[in-house]
């Protein structure tokens, strides 16, 4: 299992496309607290967030970036925060798109997070019940085309961002 700089190295060496589904309402990332707590106060979040510099670092290189997140409204505060984030990822290149279970029923997806990486490499995210990233766990190639059809499944029934954000916001 792939945790810490060497699972952010994938990032750094992946060539072409990089696929996230994200599934938790609550992730509890250590380097994200001060910045909640200045979201929840009602803050400016920065220029950072105007413009995803992770982000663009991968795109500027033209590499392509997407995510689906999962998720069920109410927004937890948390998701409040990250979708908050998002249009700073979208003006940086990535593509995102929402599924909230609230207001659609999509079966043939995990209940877990993955990344797909130029359609090859396939890391199931493990968490603790709280949502702190264990590691990455790259899954075997005989379960690639499994996890291209979650992907596809996600991509079909995602509602793109900005639609869901005018809606919810």
């Amino acid at each position: 299992m792939l945790a810490g700089e060497e699972f952010g190295r994938l990032f750094e060496t992946f060539e072409r496309t990089a696929f996230r589904l994200e599934t938790l309402a609550v992730y509890d990332v250590d380097e994200e607290r001060e910045e909640i707590a200045r979201f929840l106060a009602g803050e400016d979040m920065g220029p950072d967030w105007d413009d995803n510099p992770w982000v663009r670092s991968m795109t500027d290189k033209g590499k392509s970036v997407a995510r689906v997140h999962v998720l069920r409204s109410p927004l937890t505060d948390y998701l409040r925060y990250e979708l908050a984030a998002y249009p700073g990822n979208v003006k940086a290149g990535e593509s995102i798109g929402i599924i909230d279970l609230a207001e659609q029923e999509v079966t043939g997806l995990p209940d877990h997070d993955f990344w797909l990486f130029d359609d090859r490499d396939v890391y199931r995210m493990h968490y603790t019940p709280e949502g702190k990233f264990v590691g990455g766990e790259l899954l075997p190639a005989d379960r690639l085309v499994e996890y291209q059809g979650y992907r596809d499944v996600a991509l079909t029934h995602a509602v793109p961002f900005a639609s869901y954000w005018e809606r919810h916001h």
